[in-house]
Order: structure tokens, then C-alpha cells, then sequence
């Protein structure tokens, strides 16, 4: 799985959710190796997408195509300032990735300081997780490729639910483990109306 993140400030929410649905409607249909998307706007008016297809090159390849430049053109415009890109080659499911059954997706975004020790720390913890958090449907982790910085989505059946079991993992020594290989301050981005397909 290859995942490309999308990111920015919305200045224009109506034209961004009309050219969501636009991609959905005549540009998706013949899009290769797409597997799916995830994505939404804080209410701070922040957009984040993360989408997701079987290869790199088959990105490249929607990229490349006529309609998907014409259709950026156009989605370019509902953003106030840049937005940045993130190309992921290395990327981890748990629970078997996202979900449409979600009520509410929590992307966060950061560094750590040793990748593969918190790539087989999350492994090792994901049943127990599994186990006590029933409110996690899903989760995907995609790797800038710049030695620790990370974009991951993670599901939840509702907000509600979210944040009580956020409560009862604030003293989970397992919470701590992963905490201790952050490196600086993580970004949330919360989406209460996630974009799911």
C-alpha cells in the first residue's frame, strides 16, 4: 500500500466538499489501484486527506492523468495558503486499516525517534489494545520516508466513545512506552464529519 497525505488551510469549505464529491463522481471511476480515502476539516478549518492506492506507481499514474490535474486546478482554490504533500511509501494497518463504519476519525501527526522500535512496539501491543479499546475500529499509520515522521488515522465508532476511553488510557503504561518515543509535540487533527470512502 502506497499512501499520499494532502494537507492545508480551507478557505473555502462549500467548494471543497463540492470538488470531494466531484473526484467521487467522475474522476474515482478511473482512478488505478485506488484503495480508498480518509480525510475531513477541524473545526479550525484545517483539511487533511489520506489517500490510498496499491502502489507508488500507480499514484504517480492517477497524478499523471488529465482529469485528476484539471480537478486539483479547480480543489487548489478552496485552500487559503499551501498545502503540503507527504508521499508514503511504508505504511501499517491494525485492526485491517481504515473504516467507512466510523463515527469519528482522530489523524495525528509527528516524529519519533526510532521508527521500527515503535513500528514492533504498536505490533506487539495491538491485541491487548484491540482488547480494551473496543471503540478503535481501525487504524492506518503512513511514513513520511524522512526517518520518523509519521501521519496516522485512527477510527472510532463515535466521538463519545473516543474521548471516554482517551480518559481511561491517561495512567496505561503501554500509552506511556509509545509516548516516550515522540519526539516533540504531536498535531491532532479532529474530524467529527470524516470524508470515508
Amino acid at each position: 500500500m502506497f499512501v499520499q497525505v494532502v494537507q492545508g488551510q480551507v478557505g473555502d469549505r462549500e467548494l471543497l466538499a463540492r470538488q470531494m464529491e466531484a473526484w467521487r463522481t467522475d474522476v474515482k471511476p478511473g482512478a488505478v489501484g485506488y484503495q480508498g480515502s480518509t480525510g475531513g476539516v477541524t473545526a479550525d478549518g484545517r483539511a487533511i486527506v489520506m489517500a490510498r492506492f496499491e502502489s507508488q506507481e500507480a499514484a504517480q499514474a492517477n497524478s499523471d492523468r488529465p482529469e485528476q490535474g484539471a480537478w486539483w486546478s479547480q480543489t487548489a482554490e478552496a485552500f487559503s495558503g499551501e498545502v503540503s504533500f507527504h508521499d508514503c511509501a511504508e505504511v501499517d494497518l491494525m485492526a485491517g486499516g481504515g473504516s467507512n463504519d466510523a463515527g469519528f476519525v482522530q489523524v495525528m501527526q509527528g516524529r519519533v525517534t526510532d521508527q521500527e522500535a515503535m513500528r514492533r512496539l504498536v505490533a506487539e501491543l495491538e491485541p491487548d489494545l484491540r482488547a480494551s479499546r473496543p471503540d478503535v475500529i481501525g487504524s492506518v499509520c503512513a511514513w513520511h520516508g524522512d526517518g520518523g515522521g509519521f501521519t496516522q488515522a485512527i477510527y472510532f465508532t463515535s466521538e463519545a466513545a473516543a474521548r471516554e476511553g482517551e480518559e481511561g488510557m491517561a495512567d496505561d503504561e503501554s500509552a506511556r512506552s509509545m509516548m516516550e518515543l515522540i519526539d516533540g509535540e504531536l498535531t491532532f487533527f479532529d474530524l467529527s464529519d470524516p470524508y470515508l470512502d
